[in-house]
């Protein structure tokens, strides 16, 4: 309702429930929506499985194989209200080969072609996602971002010409590659905890509220000391979170000099889903966000308050319980 309400340009379809919704709502507007179909092409990126997107068993998008993708065209087509600009495909995150879109684009064309023949169906938009991969630790090895469009251009217009086609619009969706870098998490160290012959736990004070792909998918990050940064590292430290959770770790084993409490620890590489999943566990509030460049900064999101958590909290009043009507 919102999307359409504010006129927004294209809306992707996942399923059949929100392709009768659009349908709906658009026909209560009097107007009609741009949308693309998602399709899962049957790929499985090579990457965690809890970030992997295109493999038929998925809750993503309408699967290929079982016609239901077919079925979603016919019915797009067939509105009065849906205007069917092409398909979207997306196959999974942090992806550092090229062998994945390619196939996923085969799988695409393998069923655009019968949609030309039975259904006169061809795509004004091609949209192949994205998941280009970036370099959180050593040993990571993400292309460049143009070899990723390269490679999704090349081998479309290599199905194209065999359609006899005009090109599509290509879009793709780049996000964490442009902005994962960009991001640095800044942490106060507290407490330490040593067992000797086992482990160093450092306490910081933020954690999985703050950033929850280690504890999610046991995703791996470098960092340093911010204010140290150029002192000799001295021991491995595994990072504690503060939520009472064995499994908020930020690092397990983060070389660093001998650290000392109110050390600032820097993580690298948190410009992407850190705090778009930020999340307030144990009514944590979240940090601040600020811009740095060239010597000058400015605060983008103020830092979250114990009173900003329970704003939309209500006196307690017990109210008697009107049953649901049948």
């Amino acid at each position: 309702m919102m999307a359409i309400e504010a006129k927004i340009g294209c809306v992707v379809a996942d399923n059949f429930y929100e392709l009768e919704l659009l349908q709906q709502i658009a026909s209560k507007h009097g107007t009609e929506v741009q949308i693309l179909l998602r399709l899962t092409p049957g790929v499985e990126a090579h990457t965690h499985e809890f970030i992997s997107t295109g493999q038929e068993d998925s809750k993503f998008g309408f699967d290929l194989a079982s016609g239901q993708a077919t079925e979603a065209v016919r019915i797009a087509l067939e509105s009065k209200h849906l205007k069917l600009l092409g398909v979207h495909s997306h196959i999974g995150s942090q992806i550092f080969e090229t062998e994945g879109f390619v196939l996923a684009i085969e799988k695409v064309f393998d069923q655009l072609k019968p949609w030309q023949e039975t259904l006169g169906f061809v795509p004004e938009v091609l949209n192949f996602g994205g998941g280009f991969g970036i370099r959180y630790i050593e040993g990571d090895t993400p292309l460049a971002p143009n070899v990723y469009v390269k490679e999704i251009i090349k081998e479309t217009k290599k199905h194209v010409q065999v359609l006899g086609w005009e090109m599509p619009e290509i879009w793709i969706e780049p996000g964490r590659s442009l902005v994962g870098d960009a991001g640095t998490t800044l942490y106060s160290i507290g407490s330490t905890k040593d067992i000797p012959n086992v482990r160093r736990y450092l306490s910081v004070d933020g954690g999985m509220s703050d950033n929850l792909r280690p504890a999610l998918y046991d995703a791996k990050y470098e960092g340093a000391l911010a204010n140290r940064a150029n002192d000799p590292e001295e021991d491995q430290f595994a990072i504690a979170g503060k939520c009472c959770e064995s499994g908020d770790m930020l690092v397990w084993d983060l070389p660093l000099p001998q650290v000392k409490p109110g050390d600032i620890l820097a993580m690298f590489c948190t410009g992407a889903y850190g705090y778009s999943m930020a999340n307030n566990y144990n009514r944590i509030p979240r940090p601040a966000v600020v811009f740095v460049e060239d010597g000058f900064s400015q605060l983008i999101v103020k830092r979250e308050t114990y009173q900003d958590l329970i704003n939309l909290d209500q006196p307690y009043k017990m109210q008697e319980v009107v049953p649901f009507e049948n």
